[in-house]
């Protein structure tokens, strides 16, 4: 029954992967029989047709080439090297990888895969599976004598397919390995994994120490294609809901996310080179066995600080709220700190877990960005581009600025003007770079590339102590008690993530970094975009976008923020711009209101 139930799976793969026009009427194998695969191509249809680059993948000769012989070799060296590291042991977990090859587009180079229900440590370059990048099979490994078991083509394909097709993947690992295992287990509700401050978190595409890292956990089924089945069905919407369960849809709710845990399973990790899917592999499982050994010794690994667990809140738990009863827990209410205790009169009280902040005007004068961050970026553009030039952040400013600059010719923006190519020389393309610069900086215009840059030159500012972070009295007060009350604080703000950090990390209060859990800028919206808000709050993970508070001291912001349902607050300081009447939100002059 389990055997008629998988073939019955893969005839059913087979079908939604190719076109209805090229249904298999007949197969081929490319040995010396007419074996029949899982699936294939229409009789004397040519690979070469389907790709289009004049080589023909199919042919006798590139499936021997050198390109198709050293990836095999790699799969099966990298297998016996996770055997190792007890991700594929018992036959379990799998690998596949693309066969690179420059004059084929990414999306039709041949895959190849490892086979299922074999020993994982003893497989040889010839027992690989090779696949067009439709999911195809091309060739499959001859059986071997008693007592091995017929061949067959891995059960997570699907799975694999759906990276390949999704994400543009080079390479997708499926481990079984121990920690990714465990660490679904320590909430069984939990619908995310989340993790932050650790230096193995630079490991990750996209993201830095600073970051909060976000995994999302999809339920287990028993066949690991009605994994696959149930994302198939709903890949179109922005939340996937598998059969047996109601749990985010892991591939395009997370669209940051390089890799999904499957709970009491294991993890399928991507990445767009073999080199970047093992490499985060190993970095993941390091993650998640920080985390499970913070856990034995009641340590929290989703905050900064990586405290004692004081509250059920936490990267991989339901949210509870802070100074409340937690019926489900049965678990006494939280302490409240003593600043919350001082000033209950007066409070403004919110039932949230996530706090969101504007820098400008919110928690920072915006004299500070004015009088001191804005002129010391425009006074320093040219110094900054002539020492830094051939550096590699420097040529993607300038890269930005040029695209930028372009596009505000075309649209005749006041103050832009031509920069030359690189060929008129360094000079002549700094000086340009300057002028639009300072007609940007004079605009005050939110746009990615003068805040890349700008963020680039207040690092060297902070970094020689030529600039310290400035806050209201009020600020750092208020983050380290949010914090203490587990509650999770997040920065967005038009300046670059990078600057953010330089702002918040270099203050006369020194790092308040510790009490942060992830930035935001302009990279994920514009700021007076109800959109913009609507990915941070899926980002977040939270049950709803009520569980957010933003703060902030633009009406614009405020109402874009509402229309995405977060709760919101304006913050009114001494020298922000006044409201307008009847603006409908409430408003603060400290943060010790709340």
């Amino acid at each position: 029954e389990i055997n008629a139930h998988r073939q019955k799976s893969n005839s059913l793969f087979a079908a939604a992967f190719l076109p209805a026009s090229r249904t298999p009427l007949s197969r081929f194998y490319l040995r010396t029989t007419n074996a029949i695969p899982h699936c294939g191509v229409a009789k004397g249809e040519s690979m070469a047709a389907v790709n289009g680059s004049g080589v023909s993948l199919a042919s006798q000769a590139y499936m021997e080439g050198n390109a198709v012989k050293e990836t095999r070799a790699l799969v099966a060296d990298l297998c016996r090297q996770f055997y190792s590291l007890g991700w594929v042991s018992g036959t379990g977990g799998s690998i596949t990888i693309k066969v690179h090859d420059d004059c084929i587009p990414k999306p039709q180079q041949l895959i190849l895969m490892s086979p299922s229900g074999v020993q994982k440590e003893r497989m040889e370059a010839e027992d690989m599976y090779v696949m067009s990048g439709n999911g195809s099979i091309l060739y499959a490994p001859s059986p071997k004598p008693y007592p091995h078991k017929p061949p067959k083509c891995s059960d997570c394909a699907p799975l694999f397919m759906k990276a390949y097709e999704m994400r543009d993947a080079g390479a997708v690992i499926h481990s079984h390995g121990m920690e990714s295992c465990l660490v679904t287990m320590l909430n069984p509700s939990a619908k995310e994994f989340r993790i932050t401050h650790m230096e193995m978190i630079k490991g990750i595409k996209g993201h830095g120490y600073y970051d909060e890292l976000v995994v999302p956990i999809i339920e287990n089924t028993a066949y690991e294609n009605e994994l696959t089945e149930s994302l198939t069905k709903a890949v179109n919407i922005c939340y996937l809901q598998f059969s047996y369960s109601t749990l985010l849809l892991p591939i395009e709710a997370y669209p940051k996310t390089t890799a999904v845990l499957v709970r009491n399973h294991g993890i399928y990790v991507w990445g767009d080179t073999w080199i970047s899917a093992k490499t985060q592999s190993e970095c993941y499982h390091y993650l998640f066995d920080a985390a499970i050994k913070l856990h034995q010794m009641g340590l929290d690994w989703s905050t900064p600080s990586h405290g004692p667990i004081q509250q059920a809140r936490g990267a991989i738990s339901a949210p509870v709220k802070a100074g409340l009863k937690d019926s489900s827990h049965n678990s006494e209410p939280f302490p409240v700190s003593s600043f919350v205790h001082d000033r209950v009169s007066s409070s403004i009280y919110f039932d949230m877990c996530c706090i969101l902040l504007d820098i400008e005007g919110t928690t920072t004068p915006i004299t500070f960005v004015a009088d001191v961050l804005f002129p010391y970026a425009r006074d320093n553009v040219g110094k900054h581009l002539s020492a830094t030039y051939e550096t590699e952040d420097t040529q993607e400013d300038i890269k930005l600025l040029r695209s930028q600059v372009e596009d505000d010719l075309a649209h005749g923006i006041d103050g832009a003007v031509p920069i030359p190519p690189d060929g008129a020389g360094k000079d002549a393309v700094i000086a340009a770079l300057v002028a639009n610069v300072e007609a940007m900086i004079r605009a005050d215009r939110k746009i990615t590339a003068l805040k890349q840059l700008q963020g680039h030159i207040w690092r060297t500012g902070f970094q020689n102590n030529e600039l310290k972070g400035e806050f209201y009295n009020d600020v750092p007060e208020a983050l380290q008690s949010w914090h203490a009350l587990g509650i999770k604080l997040y920065i967005y703000s038009s300046g670059s993530r990078l600057a953010q950090r330089l702002v918040f990390g270099n203050t006369k209060s020194g790092d308040l970094r510790k009490y942060l859990s992830g930035f935001f800028d302009t990279n994920i919206g514009n700021k007076r975009e109800t959109s913009s808000y609507v990915q941070i709050s899926e980002s977040l993970g939270v049950d709803s976008p009520s569980e957010i508070l933003f703060l902030t001291d633009v009406v614009q912001e405020a109402v874009a923020a509402k229309a995405a349902g977060l709760k919101v607050m304006i913050s009114v300081r001494p020298g922000n711009a006044p409201l307008p009447e009847n603006h409908g939100f409430k408003t603060i002059n400290s943060f010790l209101e709340i």
